[in-house]
C-alpha cells in the first residue's frame, strides 16, 4: 500500500523519487513564477475575450542601460565645455606663443626730387617716344621685369625663393606700372600683396592727404590724375632683383629700378608728351608666413623722381614737371636717375642725364 504521500500509482518511473530526480532543489514560488518573460492566463482570464492564452510581459529595464539621469547630463555638459573654455583661454593668452618672423613695422622711406636745370624737354619724335634717350632700350610692361635664377638657400628651398622673387616682381608691377594705380583709380593689386598690419599702415597714408612724412608715395608710384595723365600704357623699365638670406627664418629681396612714364598735361589732348623718370630701391622680407599666404612686408622704399620740383609736395602724389615748365627751387648737386648705381642726393638733385631730347618737338 503506498504511502500517504505518495501517488496512488506509486512514485513515477518505478523508483523512489524518480519523477523529480533532475529537479530536486527547484521551487516554483510566487517571484519565480511573476519574473516569468510569459505568463499564463488564469483559467478565468482564459473565459474572456482574449486570442491567446499566454500574455507577454514588458521586459524590465537592463541596470546600466538607461537614459544618463538629465541632471547629470547638463553636469557633463558643462564640465566640457569649460574644459573648452580654459584650453581657448591659455592658447590666447600664452606668452610664449609663435609671434611673427618678420615684423611688419612701417617701411623706412626717402624721396629725393630731381629738378631740372631749366625746362622740360617734349619728345623730339610723338611717334617714337623713347627713341633717342636712355630709355629706348628698356622692357616694356611687366614683361620688362627680369628675374634672376631662384637658387636655394641654407634655409629656403628653390620654390619657396622662387615664390619670393615673383611677388616681387608682383609689387614692383603693381606699384609703378600698373596704369589704373598710377592714375589712383584703385590701389588693390599693392594693397593685396601686403599683410594684415602692413595693409592697415597702407590705408592710413592712402587716408591722410596732409602733407606729412610717410605718405601714399613710399608705398607706389601715383600721380594726380588732374594734372598729368600717362600716354603710353606700357611703362618703360630696368633694373634688377636680388636676394639673401639675411637669418634661417626670413629671406630678403632688394630689387632697384628705373621707370619712364610719358606723360601729358590732363584735359589737353595735343599737348607735347614729356618724360618722367623714377628710379625705385625696394627692401621686401618674407618668413614662412608671408610665402604661405603670398604677401610680402615692405622694409624700405627710397624713391628718386623727376624732373620735379624740390619745392613740391609728393607725399600724397608725385608731381612731375611738364613740358615746357620749370622748376622754381633747384638744386646744385647733380644726381643721374638712370644710374643704377650712382650716388644719391640727399633731399633735392638736379635732373642732370645724358642723351634726354634737348628741344621742344616741332622744333
Amino acid at each position: 500500500m503506498a504511502g500517504r504521500t505518495d501517488p496512488p500509482d506509486g512514485t513515477p518511473g518505478g523508483a523512489p523519487g524518480a519523477g523529480d530526480g533532475d529537479y530536486p532543489s527547484t521551487v516554483f514560488d510566487e517571484s519565480f513564477v511573476k519574473a516569468a518573460r510569459l505568463q499564463e492566463y488564469s483559467a478565468q482570464q482564459r473565459l474572456e475575450d482574449h486570442t491567446t492564452a499566454v500574455r507577454s510581459r514588458t521586459p524590465e529595464p537592463v541596470p546600466g542601460s538607461g537614459r544618463v539621469v538629465p541632471k547629470q547630463g547638463i553636469v557633463l555638459a558643462l564640465i566640457i565645455l569649460m574644459a573648452f573654455a580654459a584650453a581657448i583661454y591659455l592658447g590666447a593668452n600664452n606668452p610664449y606663443a609663435a609671434r611673427p618672423v618678420v615684423p611688419a613695422d612701417r617701411p623706412a622711406a626717402a624721396m629725393v626730387a630731381l629738378a631740372p636745370e631749366g625746362e622740360v624737354p617734349a619728345v623730339a619724335d610723338p611717334a617714337n617716344l623713347y627713341v633717342g634717350t636712355p630709355a629706348e632700350g628698356f622692357g616694356a610692361g611687366a614683361g620688362g621685369v627680369g628675374l634672376p635664377d631662384p637658387r636655394p638657400t641654407d634655409n629656403f628651398s628653390q620654390e619657396q625663393v622662387l615664390t619670393a622673387l615673383t611677388l616681387a616682381k608682383e609689387y614692383v608691377v603693381a606699384s609703378a606700372m600698373t596704369p589704373n594705380v598710377l592714375a589712383g583709380t584703385t590701389t588693390v593689386p599693392v594693397r593685396d600683396l601686403l599683410g594684415a598690419e602692413q595693409q592697415e599702415q597702407f590705408d592710413s597714408a592712402l587716408n591722410d592727404r596732409e602733407p606729412v612724412p610717410g605718405g601714399i608715395t613710399d608705398w607706389l608710384v601715383l600721380f594726380d590724375a588732374a594734372e598729368a595723365v600717362l600716354v603710353d600704357h606700357q611703362v618703360r623699365v630696368d633694373g634688377a632683383f636680388t636676394f639673401t638670406e639675411i637669418s634661417e627664418d626670413v629671406l630678403q629681396v632688394d630689387g632697384r629700378h628705373v621707370f619712364v612714364y610719358a606723360l601729358r598735361p590732363a584735359g589737353v589732348a595735343e599737348a607735347p608728351v614729356a618724360l618722367f623718370t623714377v628710379q625705385r630701391d625696394l627692401r621686401l622680407q618674407f618668413g614662412e608666413e608671408e610665402l604661405r599666404d603670398r604677401t610680402l612686408v615692405l622694409r624700405r622704399a627710397d624713391t628718386l623722381a623727376g624732373p620735379m620740383d624740390c619745392a613740391a609736395d609728393a607725399s600724397a602724389a608725385l608731381r612731375p614737371l611738364l613740358a615746357g615748365e620749370s622748376a622754381e627751387q633747384r638744386a646744385s648737386e647733380g644726381t643721374d636717375p638712370y644710374d643704377l648705381d650712382g650716388e644719391r642726393a640727399a633731399l633735392c638733385g638736379t635732373f642732370a642725364v645724358s642723351g634726354l631730347p634737348s628741344h621742344p618737338a616741332g622744333h
